[in-house]
């Protein structure tokens, strides 16, 4: 009788931290040495078959900056499948960070990958916290159809390590989950005496025997910035020699898949969904609040290239100018780097930390100079009649109409605003001005110097809001400041003694408790006790929140209120009013019940003309030591399940988990806890109701309330160590350092938080393209201003361009009330717009845009032509090429 041995896949790699407790030129020092190592072991040992590179790419190009001329070696051994890099760029989290991030990642990984050779085809993670629901479909569309991972299956719910992978859309991937960790058995390390491999095989090999549902044993053998074990090929054979019952050899994943997949086609178990269970490891479910800062900072400029800078790069590139790849490029690859599972995670030293906040300083002082110059070559580019001249750039692709905000230099502060093409006068109010006569004349650059241009005798900084119709989708229009002529309006906020402000959809009032009052005028429908302020204690580290043993919450209902003052014109209405909340200082007063510190929060409740979201801005004096600040809004709606949005559409989860129960009893790594990550909203829904709160900042919410009918929003916690041992939620040793101080992470200073709230009482979630509201929220329409007199005011002037632009333009556009757009931007190969839209709602299936059909369908990789889909089903994308010419 043959029995068939089990095959032990023995797959050497190291994971490589680009920064950590360590910062990054550490790191990089030591990964110089360790590269050159790989190389010369792979060039000198057959044998040594291949080699895991971490799957990032970013590990060859910051060796290449170094060792340029070692090129040829890595491209041989790349080619040959020796050394595997790709598809990331970087190691990215999945949960922390956007959606186009994820997918540029992977396609700057696979384009960078196969420049040198090969890019490894397998979606290899091995220590993100936790498994995006749609990334089944994302691999796919890159020609990926396997995945190793190891967080986020417990085997108390499915058993199985090997089994198929279905993604919230319904694509899928053949998956091999590593249980026990990258690290198993290569962090200790195999011994070299033949008497100790016994029990390495028992301690080890055994373990993932039992484990392994198929005849084939994942063995990953490496661990944190492991070296290369030189002689593991040696120590496989002798594996053979000493051990009767398997069969060992030196192997990859991709060769792992062949294998196994021929040998278990049709009889893999199916798991589905989101992977985010810390049984066997942890998740660290709570570090999307860790270092609010920096979680801000990345929000705000993933939303800024997706939302803003990118479609105005395609106008601008519709118009003749450059598209700047390359610009974008240094752009993204600082993001990917921050996006790297310990950087975006914040759970570093503060000396790292430091490091990731001026990468993000870069990105975004970057992709603001882009926008700039684009708008500002463009308008100069623009027949204008007029000396005052302003363009308003539309990213959306269809006509947009509503508030937009302008900052404009002026000679005086009685003024008229008005269309450039049409003579219409609009309505607008003045929020801020301020002279700077001398420091902007004196910038002044006249280009030629023969020609009389218009110079003001006073210049004063303004910022003002306006109300404007139809600009043209993907496009921009024009308009002028008159300075002889006076607003018909009056431009300035009025105060008013009532505390209420209003538009055509709400209704808001504070009450004496500090909340607000929220009705919808459409309906009646009244929200009482609304923004309420949940100030609570912090043991956590940089990894996890957790409560203290003895804490003390409090609430913003008993706070001293000042200052509350009523703002109000005809294009907004503004409410604000601050708080002083008496706190305690540190975990020793909390536990004690003594609140000896003022914690000041200031609000800014603004209600735009025909706005459908009310915007909130809530800055804090932050004075005290460990701790978590939240705000809750009451939906009025009983649930059992939250709704927010993932990697492409919405995800409906419990608002309380049954691992609740069991999880001290089966010794869970980390609590189970329904504390939960979203892209941008969070919504609560009954059958004709719903109640959505959006984030312009951390993106961590919580359904709390006796029947979970209230979102509670993170707005940012704070801790003193990298490290703690023994939390309340993570029992056990510490993740991270232990003795890395990290007072930075107590974010002591001004702290400003931005949200939003919309509210429908006619309709429930899957009525409400909740993407659209959401993405409108945190959009800005990018103005600019061309006035002679200006060239110059950053000290560098322009050369004068020929005046061929109409006043008036539109890229092109399309309906996209019932879908999502996710991108808009030009190609990799740069012939053509790529568009990528997905369907945003929970449970119904939607239409490709008419216009939109006609277009050639690709992948994620921008090349490959993709299978024509007019319907898109719930969590589904799909990626349109729109030929340039």
């Amino acid at each position: 009788m043959i029995i068939n041995k089990k095959k032990v896949h023995v797959i050497p790699h190291t994971h490589w931290d680009r920064e950590w407790y360590f910062n990054t030129s550490r790191s990089t020092i030591y990964l110089l040495k360790h590269i050159k190592e790989v190389l010369d072991v792979l060039e000198n040992d057959d044998n040594y078959t291949s080699y895991i590179l971490d799957a990032q790419i970013s590990l060859v190009e910051d060796y290449l900056k170094y060792y340029p001329e070692d090129l040829s070696r890595i491209q041989s051994l790349v080619k040959n499948k020796r050394l595997y890099v790709g598809p990331w760029y970087t190691q990215t989290d999945q949960l922390v960070i956007s959606q186009e991030s994820i997918v540029r990642n992977l396609l700057y990984g696979t384009n960078k990958a196969k420049e040198i050779g090969h890019s490894f085809n397998v979606g290899y993670v091995p220590d993100a916290f936790g498994q995006g629901g749609n990334m089944p479909q994302i691999y796919n569309s890159f020609g990926i159809d396997t995945a190793v991972f190891w967080r986020g299956v417990a085997d108390s719910t499915f058993n199985d390590t090997q089994f198929i992978w279905e993604g919230t859309d319904g694509s899928s991937v053949v998956a091999n989950i590593m249980r026990n960790g990258y690290h198993f058995g290569g962090e200790h390390g195999i011994p070299e005496h033949d008497r100790d491999k016994t029990r390495y095989i028992e301690d080890f090999i055994e373990k993932l025997d039992k484990e392994s549902n198929t005849n084939h044993i994942y063995f990953a053998y490496g661990h944190d910035q492991a070296p290369i074990r030189e002689n593991l090929p040696k120590l496989i054979n002798d594996f053979n020699n000493i051990d009767s019952n398997r069969n060992y050899l030196m192997s990859d994943p991709e060769i792992f898949f062949d294998e196994m997949i021929d040998e278990n086609h049709g009889e893999l178990s199916v798991y589905s969904g989101e992977l985010t269970q810390a049984k066997h490891s942890r998740i660290h479910k709570t570090i999307f609040s860790t270092r609010a800062d920096m979680k801000q900072l990345n929000n705000k400029v993933e939303n800024f290239l997706v939302n803003v800078l990118e479609p105005v790069l395609v106008i601008g590139d519709s118009l003749g100018l450059e598209y700047p790849h390359s610009q974008l490029d240094e752009i993204w690859k600082l993001m990917f780097e921050n996006a790297a599972h310990d950087s975006i995670g914040g759970c570093n030293s503060d000396s790292t930390n430091k490091d990731i906040l001026h990468r993000y300083k870069v990105a975004q002082d970057l992709a603001l100079n882009l926008l700039e110059i684009t708008m500002r070559t463009i308008s100069n580019k623009i027949k204008f009649n007029t000396d005052l001249n302003i363009i308003a750039f539309n990213t959306w692709p269809n006509e947009y109409e509503g508030v937009v905000e302008i900052e404009a230099y002026v000679p005086n502060l009685d003024f008229s605003l008005h269309s450039s093409k049409t003579n219409e006068e609009y309505p607008y109010v003045l929020t801020h001005s301020e002279e700077l006569t001398e420091y902007v004349l004196k910038q002044t650059i006249q280009v030629n110097p023969s020609k009389d241009i218009y110079i003001p005798d006073k210049v004063f900084k303004v910022k003002l809001k306006t109300m404007m119709k139809n600009i043209p989708g993907l496009g921009y229009t024009s308009f002028y400041i008159d300075p002889n002529k006076k607003a018909s309006n009056y431009n300035r906020y009025e105060t008013s003694p009532d505390q209420s402000i209003e538009n055509s959809k709400y209704m808001i009032s504070l009450n004496s408790n500090n909340s607000l009052k929220i009705t919808d005028k459409h309906t009646g429908k009244i929200y009482d006790q609304q923004m309420i302020f949940v100030e609570s204690g912090d043991d956590g580290d940089s990894y996890n929140y957790s409560p203290p043993i003895k804490d003390l919450q409090l609430t913003s209902l008993d706070s001293n209120r000042i200052d509350s003052k009523t703002y109000k014109s005809n294009i907004s209405e503004k409410l604000t009013f601050s708080l002083n909340m008496m706190v305690p200082y540190d975990l020793s007063e909390r536990a004690q019940g003594i609140t000896s510190r003022e914690l000041t929060i200031n609000v800014n409740v603004n209600l735009d003309k025909e706005s459908e979201t009310i915007d909130f801005n809530v800055t804090v004096n932050n004075n005290v030591l460990s701790h978590k600040l939240s705000v809750q809004f009451d939906t009025d709606i009983a649930s059992s399940f939250s709704y927010a949005d993932h990697l492409f559409g919405p995800i409906k989860r419990p608002v309380k988990l049954k691992e609740e129960m069991v999880w001290e009893e089966e010794k869970w790594q980390e609590k189970p806890i329904a504390i939960e990550p979203m892209q941008s909203y969070v919504a609560l829904s009954s059958k004709d109701r719903s109640f959505s709160v959006i984030t312009d900042g951390v993106r961590e919410y919580e359904v709390v309330g006796k029947n979970h009918e209230i979102i509670q929003l993170t707005l940012f916690r704070t801790f003193g160590y990298m490290g703690k041992n023994d939390l309340a939620y993570r029992p056990g040793r510490s993740s991270g350092e232990s003795i890395v101080k990290t007072p930075d992470a107590q974010l002591l200073g001004h702290i400003s938080c931005d949200f939003g709230v919309y509210v429908n009482s006619r309709k429930s979630i899957n009525d409400i393209n909740l993407s659209r509201v959401a993405k409108r929220y945190l959009t800005d329409i990018p103005t600019y201003q061309n006035s002679e007199f200006l060239n110059g005011r950053m000290i560098f002037s322009q050369k004068r361009e020929k005046k061929y632009l109409p006043l008036e333009k539109s890229t092109f556009s399309f309906n996209d009330d019932h879908i999502g757009v996710s991108a808009i931007k030009a190609s990799r190969e740069n012939n053509s717009y790529i568009i990528r839209i997905f369907n945003p709602y929970m449970d119904k299936s939607v239409t490709v845009p008419e216009e939109l059909q006609k277009y050639k369908y690709v992948e994620l990789d921008e090349v490959t032509e993709a299978s024509k889909q007019d319907k898109l089903t719930t969590n589904k994308f799909v990626t349109l090429n729109i030929n340039k010419n």
